[in-house]
C-alpha cells in the first residue's frame, strides 16, 4: 500500500467521482482508477460501490476511509 493510494481513496470518498478526483488531485483519471483498483485488491475486498459515473463507499469502504482519514 502506497500513500498516494490512501491519497486518492480518500479524495474519491469525498467527491464521490473519479473523473472529479483526478482533476483534483492533477493525475489522469485511468491512473486513478488503476490505483484504486489495486488498494482494492491489496485489502482483498471491494471499497466502493460503481453507479455509472458515480462511486460511493461500501460499507467496508467506510470502515476504511475512517481510519485512513486521520
Amino acid at each position: 500500500m502506497e500513500l498516494s493510494q490512501l491519497r486518492y481513496f480518500i479524495a474519491v470518498a469525498k467527491l464521490g467521482n473519479m473523473s472529479k478526483a483526478a482533476e483534483t488531485l492533477f493525475v489522469s483519471q485511468p491512473n486513478l482508477s488503476t490505483s484504486i483498483s489495486r488498494l482494492e485488491e491489496e485489502g482483498g475486498v471491494p471499497l466502493f460501490e460503481r453507479r455509472g459515473k458515480y462511486i460511493q463507499l461500501n460499507r467496508m469502504g467506510e470502515l476504511f476511509y475512517s481510519q485512513v482519514r486521520h
